[in-house]
Formats: structure tokens, sequence, C-alpha cells
């Protein structure tokens, strides 16, 4: 594995989805996962979200589209959370589930609200 890769997405997935969350999935990894953490750590974040091509905010709005439509909603609220972290707003995030919703229907769409709502309300942003 590149270890400059590594190393580089290490920093940009602790920017996003923090440095606690990072590191405590980090030490949970075994034999059995810990090379798919690394790979996934060097080839996610290093070379996705290492590309500046596109900046983090769009990049995390892309991602809750993405992961909205395929419902995999443990990883959207993780996601969730680290585009908050890359400025996305609420109102952002909102249209986000309007899309999720057109696209994907309603059931996915109301699954993110609720996740949003959760995430929403832990940060303070909703009542």
């Amino acid at each position: 594995m590149d270890d400059n890769l590594f190393e580089h997405g290490l920093a940009q997935r602790k920017s996003t989805l923090g440095a606690e969350y990072v590191e405590k999935n980090l030490a949970a990894a075994d034999d059995f996962t810990r090379p798919f953490q690394e790979a996934m750590t060097a080839w996610c974040w290093g070379f996705g979200w290492g590309d500046d091509t596109i900046d983090h905010k769009t990049r995390s709005m892309m991602n809750l589209a993405m992961i909205g439509a395929l419902g995999k909603m443990h990883e959207w609220e993780v996601h969730c959370k680290g585009a908050l972290n890359n400025g996305v707003t609420k109102e952002e995030i909102r249209s986000i589930i309007h899309v999720i919703g057109i696209y994907c229907g309603v059931p996915q769409s109301l699954e993110c609200f609720r996740v949003a709502r959760k995430v929403l309300t832990e940060r303070g942003l909703l009542d």
C-alpha cells in the first residue's frame, strides 16, 4: 500500500468524520478487517477524497445522494454528520432527501429524514 496515500486519506477521513470516530474504527480493526480498513482509507479517502477537483462540501452532498439511493442507512448517518462538518446545511440535506424521494422512492426518503432528524437534533440544529 502507498503509505502517502494512506496518510493523506487518514487526514481526509478524520477531517470529515471526526478523529474520534476514525480512531475508534481503526482501533477496533483486527487481523481479519484491518487490511480492508487500511485499503479503504487509502483508496476512498486518499485517492477519492484526495482529488481536489470536487470540493469536500460537494463530495459530501454527492455521497449523501448515492448512499441514500443504496439505502445504507448506517453509512448515511455517518456521512450526514460528515456533510455537516464539510459545510452542508440542513436545508441542503433536506433538498438532497427530496431528490432521493423522487428517484428512489418515498420510503427511502422517509428513512433519510428519520436519520437526518436524529443527526440534526444531536447537533442542536433541530428542536
